[in-house]
């Protein structure tokens, strides 16, 4: 897509994942200038995914990409012992996507996020939402909600943006095939840095690259293999 000859300025909530890693490279694609912003909420894998957001964003660097904003929003107090502050009982390969379902996490990260924007006098918002999404918190009603909310608490300063609300996981995919994708994050239970290769996400991802016929690059703490002999021993 040709680049604007004005480019505004687009605040991005990203995670380090695959969906927010080619949103970057696409917003960047289009001409846009792009704000990226991470909100670290105590969460189990954030130290690895934070390192890899970290790098990738070295990857892409363009001088339409300004430095990367980091915003707090604590969890700890409110989601208590659930498995994403502690690490303990984390959704293997074998659960379905309810488990991995963080109650109320798209509504705290917007909300900071957006209200970062409004104050920097950014007027959009943007978030890696899939169409295939199946969590109410990503439907179109909860957007459209939200977005009343923000006009109320922000003054229509900033619009939430959903570029890929109607793609699918491989559409997506497809989009971001030529990016350093083996420099995003995925995991949910990382071990010394590295994705753990059992979980849920790790599942999710490598599914992600096969529905393109795209070799998975990447590195892994036990190979899709091992770590399904060791689950069935448990």
């Amino acid at each position: 897509m040709p680049a604007t000859d004005s480019p505004s300025t687009v605040g991005l909530l990203l995670s380090g994942g695959l969906d927010s890693g080619i949103l970057l490279g696409h917003l960047l694609g289009r001409g846009s200038r792009v704000q990226p912003l991470y909100v670290r909420a105590g969460l189990h894998w954030e130290g690895a995914e934070l390192r890899a957001l970290e790098a990738f964003l070295a990857a892409m660097q363009s001088d339409r990409l300004a430095p990367l904003a980091t915003l707090a929003m604590p969890l700890a107090d409110v989601y208590g012992a659930h498995w994403s502050i502690t690490g303990r009982g984390v959704p293997d390969a074998d659960t379905t996507d309810d488990a991995v379902f963080l109650p109320g996490r798209n509504a705290i990260l917007l909300v900071e996020a957006a209200v970062w924007c409004g104050l920097h006098e950014i007027e959009e918002l943007a978030l890696a939402v899939l169409g295939s999404n199946p969590f109410r918190d990503a439907s179109v009603e909860f957007f459209d909600h939200l977005q009343t909310a923000l006009d109320h608490a922000l003054g229509g300063r900033v619009r939430i943006v959903r570029p890929f609300g109607e793609l699918t996981k491989r559409e997506v995919m497809q989009l971001g095939r030529d990016l350093p994708l083996e420099l995003t994050f995925s995991c949910i239970d990382p071990r010394e840095g590295l994705h753990c290769g059992r979980c849920n996400k790790c599942a999710e991802r490598r599914e992600a690259f096969r529905s393109i016929g795209m070799e998975d690059p990447t590195r892994y703490y036990q190979s899709p293999l091992t770590a399904f002999k060791m689950m069935n021993a448990e």
